[in-house]
């Protein structure tokens, strides 16, 4: 089905808009493993995107999502904390789709599966 995020500037209450974004699928077919780009994008207006996978098929193994967050901090005229965010997941069930949301602010971050 899918992979999809968003971000919300929890200090702020609001979404964040114009963030790149990388996804990465870990691939264990060469020696050792490794983690192979297959997507990009930026967060829209409100805060998500849906596109990372494109055409790519979704696949039971392991996911990274890489959030370039100082460039967020860095318009906002801000100090931070974290110049990036890696959120690493494991995808169990292609059939199902996985939202990964991003809870920011400039000293602190969490996440979750959402729906």
């Amino acid at each position: 089905m899918g992979i999809s995020t968003h971000i919300l500037d929890t200090a702020l209450g609001r979404p964040v808009s114009n963030v790149a974004l990388k996804l990465f699928e870990f691939r264990d077919n060469v020696a050792g493993g490794a983690w192979h780009e297959i997507g990009s994008g930026r967060t829209d207006a409100d805060g998500r995107c849906k596109t990372l996978l494109g055409s790519h098929p979704l696949h039971a193994t392991d996911y990274k999502l890489y959030f370039s967050t100082s460039e967020y901090f860095y318009s906002q005229k801000q100090p931070w904390l974290y110049p990036y965010v890696e959120i690493v997941f494991t995808v169990a069930d292609p059939k199902q789709h996985y939202h990964i949301p991003l809870l920011l602010t400039a000293n602190s971050y969490a996440t979750y599966r959402g729906s």
